[in-house]
């Protein structure tokens, strides 16, 4: 998650020909929310790698908010979006006595 989302805010954030042509039909304030999103997802895989539970929660608003701007270029996200929660929420349940989420401040 940190390569992704570090790449992928990278890629738009220095515009390259190829987002620029995927972009085209999109809202002007679609670049700019979705630059936001991946930040913010990058700051919420660090709180988790700190045991933090806003890291998780906020990574939940930061996929239903993607939830509408991804579909205004083309993405389909539904079932990304809450593949994703549902992976990370699994991740953090494995184990017995060393489940991650109970660990999380």
């Amino acid at each position: 998650m940190i390569v992704g989302n570090s790449v992928s805010a990278l890629q738009y954030m220095l515009g390259s020909d190829s987002t620029r042509k995927m972009l085209h039909d999109a809202p002007g304030w679609t670049l700019p929310v979705l630059i936001f999103i991946l930040l913010f997802n990058l700051v919420c895989v660090i709180a988790l790698f700190q045991w933090k539970k806003w890291g998780f929660w906020g990574f939940c608003v930061s996929n239903v908010v993607s939830l509408e701007v991804l579909p205004s270029i083309g993405l389909d996200s539904v079932l990304v979006s809450v593949f994703g929660i549902a992976l990370l929420y699994g991740v953090l349940h494995i184990g017995k006595e060393n489940k991650g989420w109970p660990q999380l401040d």
